[in-house]
């Protein structure tokens, strides 16, 4: 079992401040596997007749349980979860459980109470770049390639089927049964959209167009596919600047191997590098940041690959660069004329030490992502 000390220390600090963590992530990005990780822990998997047996009496299976954590592997899958996990809080504080599934609590439709005070979220992600030593990874174009869900990234020999599989699993499982989506073609097909365009503008027109169905519908199901984490919305960020782009949001798909699958590429080409780049580089700032990610675009087309508001009129800029050598700065240099406090971070898989650099009056730290969450701290 490869293990994930980022997120079992995530999950051991959140544990600190409420009872409940809420592990949630799309299907096969290795939930079962880390929540198997905490040895102090009894491992339930909810899908099984058995674990619902035992949870008929709540409290005498908690007053029951010498351990003090206790893990609730898909946890939807019983009948009233929300029940369970409040009477687990407020009667048992000392209890600590880790529950996982597929979706967001509040999309759950059988969470009848939204424990709040009493649970946290987290959202596990791919395989993130600083974890690629633990999968004994070293090639990034392999991780690019075959994205980052752990089965698909392990394999022996590249395997065109397990993305298929997946797609056909997601509906069945994650949607079908949580949401009750019955077009089935018209989902999966907008869903194909959303990948094949990934890193670009989300217009709800033309994904209206393109997949045939109602306005309405998409709008549905895309904030499905948000529920779900298999799509990141990062929203315009602005602060007064007249030219700025102020309400069209960007859409992410939520890993490179499905983007590179849904667009047919059998291999990689330096521009296809740097557009799967800024995919990885947005998944290490969504597990490592407390803040929103956004973006930044002015009406001349002129782009910041993620902003990151700090308060005060405060934000870190970070533009991903495959090649550093052909890293340019004329965008930050635009940005910083409207909002000059914050700090200015190109990341680049070919920078091995990080550098600092006073350009044109800028100040400029090239890095690579391994270095990026310690800048951001």
């Amino acid at each position: 079992m490869i293990n994930r000390p980022f997120w079992v220390e995530k999950i051991r600090e959140i544990w600190k401040k409420t009872p409940i963590v809420w592990l949630s992530g799309v299907r096969r990005s290795g939930k079962t596997t880390l929540s198997k990780s905490f040895a102090e822990a009894k491992y339930l998997n909810c899908d099984l007749p058995s674990t619902a047996a035992l949870l008929e009496d709540p409290e005498a299976f908690f007053a029951s349980l010498e351990r003090p954590h206790l893990v609730l592997d898909e946890v939807h899958q019983l009948t009233d979860p929300s029940r369970i996990l409040k009477i687990a809080a407020d009667e048992f504080p000392k209890l600590r459980i880790l529950a996982t599934g597929s979706s967001t609590l509040a999309a759950t439709r059988k969470f009848k109470d939204s424990l709040t005070g009493r649970k946290r979220n987290l959202d596990l992600l791919p395989v993130l770049l600083t974890e690629m030593e633990d999968f004994g990874i070293t090639d990034i174009r392999k991780r690019l390639f075959r994205g980052g869900l752990p089965p698909a990234l392990l394999e022996a020999e590249q395997d065109e089927a397990f993305f298929a599989e997946w797609l056909d699993s997601y509906y069945a499982r994650d949607v079908q049964e949580l949401f009750r989506v019955e077009k089935r073609t018209g989902f999966l097909k907008l869903l194909e959209l959303i990948l094949r365009q990934s890193g670009g503008m989300l217009e709800v027109s033309s994904l209206t167009n393109a997949s045939g169905l109602s306005r309405p519908t998409v709008l549905t199901y895309l904030e499905v596919f948000r529920l779900t984490h298999v799509a990141h919305v990062l929203r315009p960020y602005h602060d007064g600047g007249k030219q700025e782009i102020v309400k069209q949001p960007k859409v992410y798909g939520f890993d490179t191997g499905f983007v590179r699958y849904i667009r047919g590429w059998n291999e990689l080409r330096e521009e296809d590098c740097g557009m799967l780049w800024e995919h990885v580089v947005l998944d290490l700032l969504l597990a490592r940041q407390p803040r929103e990610v956004q973006y930044w675009r002015d009406k001349q087309q002129r782009e910041i690959d993620f902003v990151i508001p700090k308060g005060r009129g405060e934000c870190d800029v970070i533009e991903c660069k495959w090649n550093p050598a052909a890293a340019a700065w004329g965008n930050i240099k635009v940005f910083r004329e409207e909002h000059p406090k914050g700090r200015n971070i190109i990341v680049s898989p070919g920078m091995v030490e990080t550098v600092r650099r006073n350009s044109d009056g800028l100040e400029l730290i090239l890095a690579n992502a391994n270095a990026l969450p310690g800048l951001l701290e």
